[in-house]
Parts: C-alpha cells; sequence; structure tokens
C-alpha cells in the first residue's frame, strides 16, 4: 500500500519503519522529527496524505488531531482509510471520523497499548473503533506493527476501550504501590509479599507482569530506576481523559477520580515528571498517613 504516516515521534516512527520493512511504501511527516530510514520525507501533512491508500496519524491530542484532519481530510483520496492511532478524547475522535466518512473516506479510530518497546518490535494491541469495511482496510497494517487489534464497535469505541483499560491501570498500579509501601512498614519482605500476591487474590498486570518493585517479579523499568517504559504524565493524559469522558456521561468513577488526582500531584508537584508510572511505589515509600 502506499501510506501516509503523521506523527513520527517515540511511537509513530518506529510503527512507520515497520510498515517500510514489511514492504509498503511509506510517506512521513512531522514537525520536529526527521523520518525514520525508508520513510520519505513529506514537506507538509497534506503532501504526505495525497494519493495515498491508508493516512496513519499518531499525535498529541486532540485538539491537533482535529487541526490535522481539516487539512488532510479534503487532500485525501475517496475510499482510502484514515486511521487515527493517537490516544485522544472520545468527542474529538468521533467528530475526526464522522467528517472522513463525510468525504466519502473510511474512517478508524486505534489507539494502542503497548509502549516505545511494543511499538518497535511490532507487538502493540491496537483498540478499533469503526465500520467493518474501515476495519478491514486497516487490518493488515494492525497485523504488521502489532501482535493484536480488537474491533470495538462503531467509531469512538476504540478511544473508550483505552481510556477504560488505562483508568484501571492507573488505579491498579496505585493499589499496588501502596500495598508493598505498607508491606514494608509492617516488616514484610518484598520477595514474599510478591510470592504470595502474584499467586492469590490479589493477581494483577501491574504486579505480576510490571511489579514496581525493583528486583522483584519480570523485569521492568523499576529496574531501570523508573526510566518510562509508560511514562507518569502519558497516564495522567489517560486518566484526565477517562474522567473527561465520564463527565460527558454522568458516568460515577471515583476510583477513577482519585487516581487521577495522585498522579496530578506525582507530576506536578512531586517530581514524577519523566519517570515511569509505576515510579509511586518511592512515592509512597515516602509519604506518611497524615
Amino acid at each position: 500500500m502506499k501510506i501516509g504516516f503523521i506523527g513520527l515521534g517515540n511511537m509513530g516512527s518506529p510503527m512507520a519503519a515497520n510498515l517500510v520493512a514489511a514492504g509498503h511504501d511509506v510517506t512521513g511527516f512531522d514537525l520536529v522529527t526527521d523520518c525514520p530510514t525508508g520513510v520519505l520525507k513529506a514537506a507538509t501533512a497534506v503532501e504526505a496524505a495525497l494519493a495515498a491508500d491508508v493516512v496513519i496519524t499518531m499525535l498529541p491530542n486532540g485538539a491537533i488531531l482535529r487541526a490535522v484532519a481539516a487539512d488532510i481530510i479534503p487532500a485525501m483520496s475517496k475510499g482510502a482509510a484514515f486511521v487515527d492511532c493517537s490516544t485522544v478524547d472520545v468527542e474529538s475522535a468521533r467528530a475526526v471520523a464522522d467528517d472522513a466518512v463525510g468525504a466519502g473516506l473510511l474512517a478508524v479510530d486505534a489507539p494502542v497499548s503497548g509502549g516505545i518497546g511494543g511499538a518497535s518490535a511490532g507487538t502493540l494491541t491496537f483498540m478499533a473503533g469503526g465500520s467493518d469495511a474501515a476495519f478491514a482496510k486497516a487490518q493488515p497494517l494492525f497485523d504488521i506493527m502489532g501482535q493484536k487489534a480488537v474491533h470495538c464497535g462503531p467509531s469512538g469505541n476504540g478511544q473508550a476501550a483505552k481510556i477504560c483499560n488505562n483508568m484501571i491501570l492507573g488505579a491498579t498500579m496505585i493499589a499496588t504501590c501502596e500495598a508493598f509501601a505498607l508491606a514494608d512498614k509492617l516488616g514484610l519482605e518484598r520477595q514474599s509479599m510478591f510470592d504470595v500476591v502474584s499467586t492469590s487474590s490479589g493477581y494483577s498486570w501491574t504486579m505480576n507482569a510490571y511489579c514496581p518493585a525493583p528486583g522483584i517479579g519480570p523485569q521492568s523499568p523499576a529496574d531501570n530506576d523508573y526510566k518510562p517504559g509508560f511514562a507518569s504524565e502519558l497516564m495522567l493524559k489517560d486518566l484526565r481523559l477517562s474522567q473527561q469522558a465520564a463527565e460527558t456521561v454522568d458516568a460515577d468513577t471515583p476510583m477513577g477520580k482519585r487516581a487521577t488526582e495522585l498522579y496530578t500531584s506525582f507530576v506536578e508537584d512531586e517530581g514524577g515528571l519523566g519517570s515511569d508510572f509505576s515510579a509511586m511505589l518511592p512515592r509512597f515509600e515516602k509519604k506518611g498517613r497524615g
């Protein structure tokens, strides 16, 4: 396929490189970052989108997505697919999809899970919203860039799945970190804590696969001085999106709200900016009950 790829940051660049490695013709555009090897550099986003069979975007937020979409949708060929892999608010995803479909395009919102490592290794999970035809057009590319793609329903449902998943993830990481900090103060060794919880009812992904305690369980960012696999500020972004969505549909999400408050304090006031979201553990170690 002829693919336009707009947004070549830490995630977009390796995703585009994997498409090139699979034999696709990729033209890329980014305001800051150079194109990876094999990706033809466009002067503008519109140039990247011209005559493309599929345009993929990986952008920071809904406002930027809307602005880019307004530029490229009129330039895209009828029947082409607009596949947005950004994590943005549900309303922006649905508005852009409506505009794309109105212009005769196929539209998919397909945020990802798996982080920079998954983007490089081609093991991302895609949560996709859009029509059956749109998902079918994008599926072969998802198979190259990731290990799994789930069609979650109509436009916007990919974003809904992503923010619901990450609301669980953020709240669960906080619970895991505070439990380790409590265990420390009770004199329970961390390895014993892990051995019990990882094989009993406290089992979770944050405990078993991404343990926030250094030297415990499989290797994780905790073993690399909490350098990000998934940065705290990105977790905060997703939690804020979850609360924005909850406000829109009048959903009661007290745990999501509290997780958002804690990550806000951690990122903005407690030195968490630039660290992995599991660095909540040293944060709890330092804090008393008061």
